[in-house]
């Protein structure tokens, strides 16, 4: 399957993959990715985090970066800007994230915090095959602030 147009890789991306991320639906967030997909995100000059769907001893596995997310944070996704190529099957899409810590989470002391990303999806029968994840957190002003994973 593939996406027949714009709004179809549209829907998928804001509603299916960050609408699930926003409800904390992690099974359902799982579901947009082919079985062995990758994820990569970069951050400024931090090291590249590595994640993957399937098996992989160079990888941290994709499931544990969403439960981690989503058990530290309520996530918002919203001012989406979206650049689709349907004959290859990519899409760029920029975004404001606004996370706010949970009262139980890990960095509940750490304030609402609002990142400004760029993420890069590869699909393949209508599945995220691989994501790259860019963001950048103006409000840490150089400071050591947690921003969705641990490094």
């Amino acid at each position: 399957m593939k996406f027949a147009d714009n709004e179809a890789c549209k829907l998928f991306v804001e509603r299916s993959y960050f609408g699930n991320v926003s409800a904390g639906n992690i099974d359902a967030v799982m579901q947009c990715f082919e079985a062995d997909a990758k994820v990569i995100i970069r951050h400024g000059d931090k090291p590249e985090r590595v994640f993957t769907a399937g098996m992989d001893a160079d990888a941290t596995a994709l499931e544990d970066f969403y439960r981690h997310l989503c058990g530290n944070y309520s996530a918002r996704f919203d001012e989406f800007s979206h650049v689709i190529d349907l004959p290859a099957q990519k899409s760029a899409c920029h975004f404001r994230v606004t996370l706010e810590p949970t009262a139980e989470g890990l960095y509940a002391d750490a304030g609402r915090q609002e990142l400004r990303n760029c993420n890069f999806f590869e699909y393949a029968n209508g599945l995220i095959r691989h994501m790259i994840i860019y963001y950048a957190n103006p409000q840490a002003d150089g400071a050591d602030r947690p921003t969705g994973y641990p490094a």
